[in-house]
C-alpha cells in the first residue's frame, strides 16, 4: 500500500481560527497582510510599531476587543481594551501617554450598559496615566454586532536607547514570566458557560506598563518584552523563537500556574500554555541580571507570581521552542491551528 502525506487545508475563506494567535493566524498574516503592506516598521514584528519624530522614539499600535461575555471576574471589555493597548505600548519600552476609543455598537444595545464600560475605560486609563482623547462611533443592524466592539489605538514615547524587540533576544539570555499562567483565559470561559469552581479564579487583566518603566529605571537591560494573549505562553515563544532565529526551552516546573486554574485545566481538557493572559509578559534579559529583575517586579501586585522559566539555548535558523518536563524529557512545542477558547479578547 501507497502511503502519501496530504497538504495542508488550504482556506478560501476566513474561519474562526484565523484569529486565534494560532498557525492559520499566522499564516493570514505572513501570506496576506505582511506582504501587501510591507515595510521596515510592520515588518519589526513587535506589538508596537517605533519610529522616530524629530529626536523623539514614539510608539504606536492599534487592537480590537471582541471578547463574549462583555463582563467577567476581575474585568469587562472596557477594562481589557485599556489594558491591551497600554500593555502593546509597554512591551517596546514606551511610556504610554494617549488612546483613541471607536465603538462598533449594535442597534437594541442598552444604554446604561454602554456608560458601565465606558466608566471603566476612563477608570483603568486613569489608572495607567493616560487619557482617551480621539475616536469614533458607528452602530450596526441588530443581530449583527455581538452587542459591542472596540478598537482602540495609543501613542507612548520611548525615554530608553534600548531596542527592545525580537532581533535584541540573544543566545545566553535568561526568560522571566512576569506573572501567573492561563488566569484570564479560563476566568472568561467560566463566566461564557456559567461554571463555578470552589475557588473564583479572577481575570489577570492589569496595567502593565509601571512594572516595565520600573525595570527600565532599575537599569535592567531588557532585550525583548511580549505580553501573553491570544494563544499564551506556547504561542508567544514561538513566534518569538521564529523572529529571533533561536532556539528557547523553559522548564515545566518552574511555570508558574495556581491551582485553582490548574485544576480547571485538567478538568476541562484544556493546556494551559495555549491559554491566554492579559497581566503576564515575557522578558528577555541577560542572566546576570535576573534576580534585579525579579526583585523589581515583585514589587508590583501584577509581579508577584515572576520568575525565570527558562534559557535562550542556541542560535536555530527555523526557530524552535522546547519543553522540559517533570519527567526529565524535553519535548518540542508547535502553534495550534487555532486556539482553546476563542473570543477571549
Amino acid at each position: 500500500m501507497e502511503l502519501s502525506c496530504p497538504l495542508p487545508l488550504q482556506y478560501e475563506q476566513i474561519v474562526m481560527a484565523h484569529g486565534g494567535g494560532g498557525r492559520l493566524m499566522q499564516q493570514l498574516l505572513a501570506r496576506v497582510v505582511q506582504p501587501t503592506f510591507s515595510n521596515d516598521y510592520l515588518n519589526q514584528q513587535h506589538d508596537s510599531a517605533v519610529f522616530s519624530i524629530g529626536t523623539q522614539r514614539v510608539a504606536f499600535t492599534s487592537d480590537s476587543y471582541v471578547i463574549k461575555p462583555l463582563f467577567f471576574k476581575g474585568g469587562d471589555i472596557g477594562k481589557l481594551a485599556v489594558c491591551g493597548t497600554v500593555n502593546d505600548l509597554a512591551m517596546s519600552g514606551a511610556k504610554p501617554l494617549f488612546l483613541s476609543c471607536s465603538l462598533i455598537i449594535e442597534e437594541g444595545f442598552p444604554i446604561d450598559t454602554l456608560q458601565t464600560i465606558l466608566q471603566s475605560m476612563q477608570a483603568t486609563a486613569e489608572q495607567a496615566g493616560v487619557m482617551i482623547v480621539t475616536g469614533d462611533t458607528k452602530v450596526v443592524d441588530r443581530g449583527k454586532g455581538d452587542g459591542l466592539y472596540i478598537n482602540t489605538a495609543g501613542i507612548g514615547l520611548l525615554d530608553t536607547d534600548l531596542i527592545i524587540q525580537p532581533s535584541s533576544i540573544q543566545v545566553g539570555d535568561a526568560v522571566i514570566l512576569s506573572g501567573d499562567l492561563a488566569r484570564h483565559g479560563i476566568a472568561v470561559m467560566l463566566e461564557r458557560e456559567g461554571l463555578e469552581f470552589e475557588s473564583d479564579i479572577i481575570s489577570d487583566c492589569a496595567v502593565l506598563s509601571p512594572l516595565v518603566q520600573d525595570l527600565l529605571q532599575a537599569g535592567i537591560d531588557i532585550h525583548c518584552l511580549r505580553d501573553l494573549t491570544r494563544g499564551g505562553l506556547a504561542s508567544c515563544l514561538i513566534e518569538l523563537a521564529h523572529s529571533a532565529n533561536v532556539h528557547i526551552e523553559i522548564t515545566e516546573t518552574s511555570l508558574p500556574i495556581i491551582e485553582p486554574v490548574r485544576t480547571a485545566c485538567e478538568l476541562l481538557g484544556f493546556d494551559p500554555l495555549y491559554i491566554a493572559n492579559e497581566g503576564c509578559f515575557a522578558l528577555f534579559l541577560p542572566p546576570e541580571q535576573v534576580d534585579s529583575a525579579l526583585s523589581v517586579l515583585r514589587k508590583h501586585a501584577a509581579g508577584q507570581h515572576a520568575c525565570q522559566i527558562g534559557t535562550v539555548k542556541t542560535a536555530y535558523e527555523q526557530g524552535l521552542l522546547t519543553l522540559s518536563t517533570a519527567m526529565g524529557i524535553v519535548r518540542g512545542l508547535d502553534l495550534l491551528s487555532g486556539e482553546q477558547l476563542p473570543r477571549i479578547c
